[in-house]
């Protein structure tokens, strides 16, 4: 690869020694391939029983796994069960450095296309709140459909300006991750236009945008509360000088420590920024690159947002909640809320919150013609063991082929109405079972 004279000059006099397992990793042919299972869906272990193909684990994330072939995502039935998320394997360490914890509400700040914020779902296992904001409003889109197959039920998504948020939801989350746009020089591989886009003048804009976005970030942070920086650069400017500048215009913040994490290596000196709260994770470390800061905020208290108030009345919320009890073993995690022409189950921890929102909680039923059907995204939320009815399949069974085209398939005609369709534990898709035969409710935007 021909680096930019200036950026190989650059990289060489901060790498040192370095360098030369720099250009080396650099110089493979393809990127770093990793997915990382998803344990909402179904067990690690059946997981990988059901990928049947050699992965090796990456020190990332103890879901994550370095990929020997390039699987093709799109057209996998285990991917549109939500088993797994393609992703970089060293985009898996900011998540695995912030260590979210089950109950506690966390900000993902600029969170499309939802790697980390699936990530972080997956480590609230369903209980607590994901708010994941997403500036550009065309990839909240992708973002909304990657949390909803990979059965996040716990989430909101905004589309706003981070000091909007910031502004509304102050001292909110325990835990926020701050995965700023950057100039990408950890993409190069990946994405040549990153390289062909390279300057100066960029890494400077972006530092600037960077230091705006964490302004707003440190204002959602309890006290108590933790904040990890992040980015996919190698740009000091952009990593352990926005840290330095960080703990010295916010006193009420102090520097972590990820001495411990299982990967990279610690930040290069920078004064008021000790190496001890930074990681750098480069190439020859198993990943394309990322830069990690952790801080926590001084003090001690709660993340208590007001809480939302359902309404008194809710045309469909009682009808929704029996359809609920009929199609699912498992008790209800929420509110059932009517929203328009559907009825949602909002998280407990769902705060009132005046902002505009794209999504919360996760679509229970739709109503047609003054009556209630289920809705594919509570289904993608489940696994088979929560479902009444199911037919399971395997990987590679034509029926499971057929159902994802959008075709009626074959079912025990034991089988009767509202029915899952799954790939091991993990639940696809719906149906409704009539006389042997499951009549196809996958969405037609999903269709292979």
């Amino acid at each position: 690869m021909q680096f930019p004279t200036l950026f190989e000059q650059r990289m060489r006099d901060l790498l040192g020694d370095e360098w030369s397992a720099f250009a080396d990793a650099f110089a493979a042919d393809a990127p770093a391939r990793g997915l990382r299972i998803n344990p909402l869906k179904t067990t690690p272990k059946e997981a990988l029983a059901l990928l049947g193909e050699e992965v090796t684990p990456t020190p990332f994330s103890p879901w994550g796994f370095h990929l020997t072939t390039d699987r093709k995502a799109g057209n996998d039935p285990l991917h549109h069960a939500g088993v797994y998320y393609r992703q970089e394997p060293s985009a898996m360490s900011a998540v695995t450095a912030l260590a979210p914890q089950r109950g506690e509400r966390v900000l993902d700040l600029c969170a499309a296309p939802g790697g980390k914020s699936t990530q972080i779902a997956a480590s609230l296992a369903g209980e607590g709140l994901l708010w994941c904001n997403e500036y550009v409003r065309s990839r909240a889109t992708p973002l909304m459909q990657n949390l909803e197959r990979c059965g996040v039920r716990n989430a909101v998504v905004t589309s706003l300006d981070t000091a909007v948020l910031a502004e509304h939801l102050p001292e909110a989350f325990d835990a926020v991750l701050c995965d700023a746009p950057c100039s990408g020089e950890g993409m190069f591989r990946k994405e040549p236009e990153a390289l062909a886009q390279w300057s100066m003048d960029n890494i400077e804009l972006c530092a600037a945008r960077q230091r705006t976005i964490l302004e707003a970030a440190a204002k959602t942070v309890r006290p108590g509360g933790r904040l990890l920086y992040s980015t996919c650069t190698f740009a000091p400017e952009e990593n352990e000088q926005n840290a330095a500048w960080f703990l010295a215009t916010h006193p009420d913040f102090e520097a972590g420590d990820l001495s411990a994490l299982p990967f990279g290596r610690p930040a290069f000196p920078v004064a008021d920024f000790p190496v001890s709260a930074g990681r750098r994770i480069l190439p020859q470390h198993g990943g394309e690159g990322h830069f990690l800061a952790l801080f926590h905020r001084k003090g001690d208290g709660e993340a208590s947002p007001s809480p939302y108030v359902p309404p008194k009345k809710d045309a469909y919320a009682a009808e929704a909640e029996q359809l609920y009890r009929t199609v699912f073993r498992d008790e209800p995690h929420g509110t059932f809320v009517t929203v328009g022409d559907t009825v949602r189950l909002l998280p407990p921890a769902m705060p009132a919150t005046a902002l505009h929102l794209l999504y919360a909680g996760v679509a229970v039923a739709d109503v047609c013609k003054d009556r209630l059907e289920p809705a594919h995204s509570i289904f993608a939320a489940k696994r088979a063991e929560d479902c009444r009815a199911v037919v399971t399949l395997t990987p590679d069974a034509p029926a499971l082929s057929a159902f994802l085209h959008g075709e009626a398939i074959p079912c025990d005609d034991t089988l009767s109405g509202w029915t899952a369709v799954a790939v091991g534990n993990a639940v696809v898709g719906f149906g409704k079972a009539v006389n042997g035969t499951l009549k196809n409710r996958y969405p037609k935007g999903l269709r292979i």
